[in-house]
């Protein structure tokens, strides 16, 4: 009330100053004016008469009366003292301020103001929070119970659960290279001079010497003007989207995009739209649609991005991205890779997928890969040009406001890179034949499985295999899933084959894939470890399908 009264008394100040004003600049006197509504109104009447026969007049008359000299320039003002006035009511205003008690914020009425003691106990009793998670299913109890130990390098070979010599078909050391001793000689000497940790982000304390060497060396191996190192892989393209596009950006994905695609996409509060999986002329449709919507509702410029990953986690299969280029091209969009998977892997000396489709570096505008798979190291990193890698140095989340990566891993990883380069691609060649054989073994069995092709003849490391003909009702999805789970208990327990089965978080379940056993295969297994590995595999699910 107080500050609603305040601003009633500065209005009538006001009021009082221009009144004042006209008085003293008219030199008229106060006690002379006949406040006279009809004398008003005919003076009204007779100045719409001057303006409507001689208008030309009443402006040289409205001239003279403002013009310097006249009877309301401000000198007239001043000659009648009128500044006394105001300063006058400038006085008045200020002690009224002076004077007046503080205001007090409006009290709000609290929830549960005016009830009794009673009434609040029997309100509290009744009270039940919302779970801090969902309900756990049987197949996540017994995942949880039978979660195997490893306790030795990965390689062909593990010790699991105290058990040595358990076949490997369960990580992404795809070359072999986690127990290479090149690597882990590189590691150890860089541990003996540096220690084990930078203990400080980049842009601050953190940057080590051995770390722009493996930038530069990540961009000369990837063919790209520059490269940014991040300390996490799984934070490297939720770090990538949000620093290049906000809310007035649209970024279109692959319906079969991973969780951390989908992560970046949410954190950067784009519009997101998706296109069916590996299908190029939907991606062409949904460009061509949003093209044409902006320009129908005459949107401003924004930036349009199409992201995609040169293998992918959730099916295995590879993009192709010779015709996604050209699609995006068409359309001016530009283009994300996540070559996670598909670095070391893919293509003639291991640059991922664009260097296996042909495409060229320049035509893929970000190109992001996480280091803990076939490079056997962790962090990740993004490649293309200086200004884009430059950008991220102050806008990159993961890369400001992260511990930078331990020096130790940036040098095994470069040791990595050196024997991926120096082998000619050996190792790659090798994997390929033994993802090859994997897929045609489980061909034989079609009564059985389903296994997600790569539709590139069979080379992608990454297998999902399914049972046949699961079920599209995803409310079965749980018991598959379970089924999936005793049979690579089984195969582990009995035939000491380390599998898994695929994992996907509750917050995917509206694009989760169908259940399957997530198989990965690697550079240094033999065909008697892969025949082995199928077999297990046919004779577990036969026998718990029973």
């Amino acid at each position: 009330m107080e500050s609603h009264s305040a601003r009633i008394f500065i209005i009538f100040c006001c009021l009082g100053i221009g009144a004042a004003y006209l008085v003293h600049l008219g030199g008229m006197d106060v006690t002379s004016l006949d406040i006279d509504s009809s004398k008003l109104r005919r003076v009204a009447g007779n100045l719409f008469m001057e303006l409507y026969e001689d208008p030309l007049g009443v402006v040289r008359r409205g001239w003279d009366t403002i013009k310097p000299g006249g009877a309301w320039h401000p000198s007239g003002f001043i000659e009648h003292k009128g500044h006394l006035v105001l300063e006058g009511l400038m006085m008045i205003i200020i002690a009224r301020f002076m004077l007046q008690g503080s205001s007090k914020p409006r009290k709000t009425r609290m929830v549960g103001e005016g009830l009794t003691e009673d009434e609040i106990n029997e309100l509290c009793r009744e009270w039940e929070p919302e779970p801090l998670y969902g309900e756990v299913t049987e197949f996540q109890k017994t995942w949880m119970a039978n979660t195997p130990t490893i306790s030795s390098h990965a390689g062909r070979t593990m010790t699991v659960n105290g058990v040595d010599g358990v076949l490997d078909f369960c990580t992404t050391n795809f070359l072999g290279l986690a127990d290479e001793k090149r690597v882990e000689d590189a590691g150890q000497a860089t541990m003996d001079k540096y220690g084990v940790g930078s203990c400080g982000p980049r842009g601050f304390y953190g940057t080590i010497d051995v770390h722009l060497d493996l930038e530069k060396h990540l961009s000369e191996f990837m063919k790209t003007e520059e490269a940014i190192l991040y300390s996490y892989d799984a934070a490297t393209v939720p770090s990538i989207i949000p620093a290049f596009a906000n809310a007035k950006d649209v970024v279109v994905i692959d319906d079969g995009c991973a969780s951390a695609v989908r992560a970046g996409c949410t954190l950067s509060r784009a519009k997101v739209f998706t296109f069916k999986h590996n299908d190029v002329g939907d991606l062409e449709k949904t460009l061509a649609k949003i093209v044409a919507e902006e320009k129908r509702l005459k949107k401003p410029l924004n930036r349009r991005f199409v992201v995609v990953e040169g293998l992918y986690h959730n099916t295995g299969d590879i993009a192709p991205l010779r015709d996604i280029v050209r699609v995006k091209n068409k359309y001016k969009f530009r283009l994300i890779v996540d070559e996670s998977l598909s670095l070391g892997v893919l293509g003639a000396t291991g640059r991922g997928a664009a260097e296996h489709c042909g495409v060229d570096p320049e035509d893929v505008d970000i190109i992001a890969a996480s280091l803990g798979n076939a490079v056997a190291s962790i962090g990740g990193f993004c490649a293309g040009s200086r200004e884009m890698v430059d950008h991220q140095r102050l806008s990159g989340l993961g890369y400001c406001f992260s511990a930078s990566l331990p020096p130790y891993l940036a040098s095994t990883t470069m040791a990595a890179l050196d024997i991926i380069e120096q082998d000619q691609g050996v190792r790659a060649t090798s994997l390929t034949k033994n993802a090859r054989l994997f897929r045609q073994l489980l061909q034989n069995e079609k009564k059985l499985f389903d296994t997600v092709s790569d539709g590139e003849h069979g080379i992608s490391p990454l297998i999902h295999v399914r049972l046949a003909h699961v079920s599209t009702d995803t409310s079965t999805w749980d018991s598959t899933e379970l089924l999936l789970q005793h049979t690579v208990q089984a195969c582990l327990e009995e035939d000491n084959i380390l599998f898994t089965v695929a994992k996907y978080s509750k917050l995917d379940a509206s694009h989760r894939p169908p259940p399957s056993i997530k198989v990965t295969v690697s550079a240094t297994h033999t065909e008697q470890d892969i025949h082995a590995a199928v077999q297990s595999l046919v004779k577990q699910t036969k026998k718990l399908s029973i």
